[in-house]
């Protein structure tokens, strides 16, 4: 991905890229204040041209500092937004986008008793979730059915029923473990029953296990966090500080047990099938039989398990840990994924820590963005349809298609050609890439959203619904053939991504607009900024993960043993290179996180710049606007990454993203690039000159 998640992206209800936001309790007790609106949704999305000029800052050499030199002036321009951990080209693009969805919504409400089918669920969706008054008279009322149920509890042998009930309504803050379907890692066509890893408070393990003095006040503010949350509802401070004492030895534990976030990369750690009695074996005291048949599956036959060590501590927890303890621990975690769908209290409180703390983001986003935010998660098809329709027309997707092919065309040359490889693993290359799947703008089949119920009466009672919905949707695919048509972004989402198990390219509709993809622009900023996407996730499918899968998707090693030596031996060029930046403070880049996306972006850019010279030979070479057609390619380039991020951003991303920051997506790039220092006349010795060239593809 050019941005985000490497699989898919997760819109949380008030996310940054998936993380909980919130509001500050010290500057949210009068509710006025909170949810202040200074825009006003947008008629159309805004125009900027793919080349901006007014983004440069022509007082550096870009043989210097490429990346400042094609983002200076836009990084001046652009402070974060109070309501934001960082700003990016991408970033103000998706807020232009959901400030346009906010008007197509806020008319859908307004005429909602004259829609039928999905466009009136939309209107009553977001009614109900703007209608902020009923929700603060609520309170915490919405949260005690939950809460009763887990203390209600006799005994032990009750969880696993408990736990069901839970996870159909929890999204991605799952207590304990995550559990659904997923595609077989040894079999592509089917869908397997999946079981996770998961039940923790903080965004990585290293927060709960890491001894660095940052990490150590973090987890204390979370206790803090906790403590404040559970007083909300009524629990004294003392009691509420020894129940957040069992809650994050519970959640170490479990950190202990989890992967890294750097092991998890390599899919062959993740691939471990069980039968039925062996998963009762690595569980003996969770019944999951009875966990099933609450969640209204059948037991599957297989099982994959994708960190057994994380439910062999998850057995000695259910073991050890008194009834008390557990229930604690339960309630903490339907809190923590309810609060921000309760009063004013609680999400001010909720903001406070994951938002303010966390991220350093020193305002709540107002209202509007976030019920937007909350439709696309939840109605993201039905909000697809009014966005495609409106804004993406055929001749668009066919040019986006034509530039996709051209970039195939090159990594076709690139595979025929590359020396390094063997005869026998170019053919399964060449295999695996004649069968990549590209898919623009949007879904052939939306989905249908007919068995979720909206009431525009019931704002948390749509959000639990919508989350039951779709738990239900995803439990249902186990055991069934994949479905290929199926996408993980919505259409109005300003992203791409390469999914290796389905081998797929998908570029949804709102990522092909302006400044990203500009059609009054000539060709070369264009391949520049789209083409180097385009490049970007196609070179996924051949990246140190993605590599790993074949043709029809499956996990398996089709490389001979000198091939994947000499890709690794490659690739340590980038992982040497990388591991040299600073992200924040004396915090480097975890090159071997970053390494899928680093490879990535170096050999997208290679693909990119060949495919736009087949498109541009035999014209004139004409400059424009003071630049040359190579020099407009690769600032179309550097300008896509343009970005502000507050330090407490680049703390959580050093941890958890394995993205580099967009200055190193930029200059680690083209310091590789002979093409770069031709363009803009860089001589040997000079920063964006590198000696010793990394090239995989």
């Amino acid at each position: 991905m050019r941005q985000g998640c490497f699989w898919l992206v997760l819109i949380a209800y008030l996310g940054l890229g998936g993380c909980r936001t919130t509001a500050p309790a010290g500057e949210a007790s009068v509710a006025a204040g909170l949810f202040s609106e200074t825009e006003e949704p947008l008629k159309q999305l805004p125009y900027t041209p793919s080349l901006n000029l007014d983004g440069l800052d022509r007082k550096v050499d870009p043989c210097v500092d490429f990346y400042q030199y094609s983002c200076g002036g836009w990084l001046a321009k652009n402070p974060i937004p109070a309501e934001q951990a960082s700003w990016s080209v991408y970033g103000k693009l998706g807020h232009d986008t959901n400030r346009y969805l906010w008007g197509i919504l806020r008319e859908l409400a307004r005429t909602q008793t004259q829609l039928v089918g999905e466009q009136a669920k939309l209107g009553q969706y977001f009614e109900a979730c703007m209608d902020e008054a009923k929700v603060e008279l609520r309170g915490q009322a919405p949260l005690m059915p939950e809460w009763q149920a887990i203390a209600g509890m006799q005994d032990k042998s009750e969880l696993a029923t408990l736990l069901a009930r839970l996870h159909l309504v929890a999204g991605s803050d799952a207590p304990f473990f995550n559990f659904g379907a997923a595609q077989d890692f040894s079999n592509a066509g089917i869908m397997i029953a999946n079981a996770d890893s998961g039940g923790l408070g903080l965004p990585d393990r290293d927060y709960y296990l890491s001894e660095d003095k940052s990490a150590r006040l973090m987890l204390n503010a979370y206790i803090d966090h906790i403590v404040r949350s559970f007083a909300l509802v009524g629990i004294g401070s003392e009691v509420a500080l020894e129940k957040a004492k069992v809650i994050v030895k519970i959640e170490t534990a479990l950190a202990k047990a989890t992967l890294t976030q750097v092991e998890r990369r390599d899919s062959r750690n993740l691939n471990h099938k069980f039968s039925a009695e062996a998963l009762l074996a690595l569980t003996p005291d969770f019944p999951w039989d009875q966990y099933f048949l609450a969640l209204g599956v059948a037991f599957p036959k297989e099982i994959n398990v994708s960190e057994p060590a994380f439910y062999k501590e998850l057995q000695i927890q259910l073991q050890s840990r008194s009834l008390d303890e557990l229930k604690s621990y339960l309630a903490w975690h339907v809190l923590l994924s309810r609060s921000p769908y309760l009063s004013n209290a609680f999400v001010a409180e909720h903001f406070a820590f994951y938002s303010k703390t966390l991220f350093g983001v020193p305002k709540l986003a107002p209202r509007w963005q976030r019920c937007v935010d909350l439709v696309d998660a939840q109605l993201g098809d039905a909000l697809g349809q009014e966005f495609v329709r409106r804004n993406f027309s055929p001749k668009l997707k066919t040019q986006t298609l034509r530039m996709t092919t051209q970039i195939e065309q090159k990594m076709q040359a690139t595979l025929t050609k590359v020396k390094w490889m063997s005869a026998a693993t170019r053919k399964q290359a060449l295999a695996k890439l004649s069968t990549v799947v590209n898919k623009v703008g949007y879904p052939d089949r939306w989905r249908d959203y007919g068995p979720f119920a909206v009431n525009s009466d019931d704002f948390y009672g749509n959000v639990q619904r919508g989350s039951g919905f779709e738990a239900k949707r995803q439990l249902g695919k186990i055991g069934v053939a994949v479905d290929r048509g199926e996408w993980a972004m919505t259409a109005q989402t300003v992203n791409a991504y390469y999914n290796p198990q389905m081998n797929d390219v998908n570029f949804p509709a709102a990522v092909l607009q302006p400044p990203l993809y500009d059609d009054k622009m000539d060709a070369a900023p264009n391949y520049g900024n789209t083409g180097g996407t385009i490049g970007h996730e196609l070179i996924h499918g051949f990246d140190d993960s993605g590599r790993l899968f074949d043709a029809k998707g499956n996990l398996r090693d089709w490389w001979s043993a000198a091939d994947g030596a000499e890709f690794n031996r490659r690739a340590q060029c980038l992982v040497d290179q990388f591991a040299e930046y600073t992200i924040v403070d004396d915090i480097k880049i975890n090159s071997r996180l970053t390494l899928g996306e680093d490879v990535a972006d170096l050999g997208g850019m290679i693909l990119a710049y060949a495919a736009w010279q087949a498109e541009q030979k035999g014209t004139k070479s004409e400059i424009r606007e003071g630049f040359t057609p190579e020099q407009r390619f690769f600032i179309g380039f550097g300008q896509w990454a343009c970005e502000n991020n507050r330090p407490e951003n680049l703390r959580v991303n050093a941890l958890t993203n394995p993205h580099s920051p967009g200055r190193y997506r930029i200059n680690g790039v083209v310091v590789n690039l002979p093409d770069f220092a031709r363009a803009f006349s860089c001589k040997p010795g000079q920063a964006m000159v590198k000696a010793n060239k990394c090239k995989i593809w």
